[in-house]
């Protein structure tokens, strides 16, 4: 009995134990490639476009729609590398979202490397799982204009992520600008469809023109906030010229570039 006593005493005066972390409606990772076959112009369209999808008012009222009425996210460019632009924020208030808007629309930074869109999973898992926050849902969205080049397979890298209780989502950019036909893969909506996305709703939108970029946007963060099932079919435009079906398929046009270079 002493010895039960005792050690309800030094529970007593350890306090509450610690929170598991801030309670969100979702933690979102926004992945947004600032790859080679990017133009500088490409990577201040997209910045710019987050920044407008977040000051709609749709967007805030999907915020608004949660349970808890907050939604925690971070904003990264990848390539080969990754780089955090906005941190992990709370999004509670408008004003959140305008802040998050301004930071991204403060600076450009043009990248030069390759795609790794299993790179870019593996990163955004990993601030999923090293934040402060606990969120009913766990998204990474993946945009990008070309398949996987670089890295461990992106089906590798997405299945992990899925196993792991995470949504993948996709916004291929299938606007061929940048550094020509070379890198671009036509019908790239089903790359991702088959490749890179998964997860319970897992959703593909695809950009065909930069004009429409931040309507986009807003739809594809107004789905992920509100949590509505995925049924978005990707559209098929052009014939196939590169099975966009085939998962290494970034890695084979990569080789082949070298080859034709001369590089081993």
């Amino acid at each position: 009995m002493r010895l039960f006593m005792a050690i309800l005493a030094a529970l007593s005066l350890a306090g509450p134990a610690p929170a598991d972390g801030i309670e969100v409606d979702l933690e979102l990772v926004l992945m947004v490639d600032v790859s080679r076959s990017m133009t500088e112009r490409e990577l201040e369209i997209q910045r710019r476009g987050y920044a407008e999808a977040l000051r709609s008012d749709a967007v805030f009222a999907a915020v608004q729609s949660g349970l808890l009425q907050r939604v925690a996210m971070t904003y990264v460019e990848w390539a080969g590398t990754q780089k955090v632009i906005v941190d992990w924020r709370l999004l509670e208030a408008k004003e959140d979202l305008e802040a998050f808007a301004d930071t991204l629309t403060a600076e450009f930074d043009p990248a030069l490397r390759r795609t790794s869109i299993s790179g870019a999973i593996r990163y955004g898992t990993e601030l999923l799982n090293t934040n402060a926050f606990q969120g009913i849902r766990r998204v990474i969205d993946i945009s990008g204009d070309g398949p996987n080049n670089q890295g461990r397979p992106v089906t590798r890298a997405r299945d992990a992520a899925v196993a792991e209780g995470i949504v993948i989502n996709g916004l291929p950019l299938m606007t061929r600008e940048g550094m020509g036909s070379d890198w671009h893969l036509d019908q790239l909506d089903i790359y991702y469809q088959t490749c890179v996305i998964g997860g319970p709703g897992a959703f593909v939108i695809p950009v065909l023109d930069w004009d429409d970029f931040a309507e986009a946007v807003r739809r594809k963060l107004i789905l992920e906030m509100v949590g509505l099932p995925g049924s978005m079919r990707p559209m098929r435009v052009q014939n196939l010229a590169k099975d966009p079906t085939d998962c290494l398929i970034g890695e084979k046009i990569w080789r082949d570039r070298m080859r034709y270079w001369g590089e081993p």
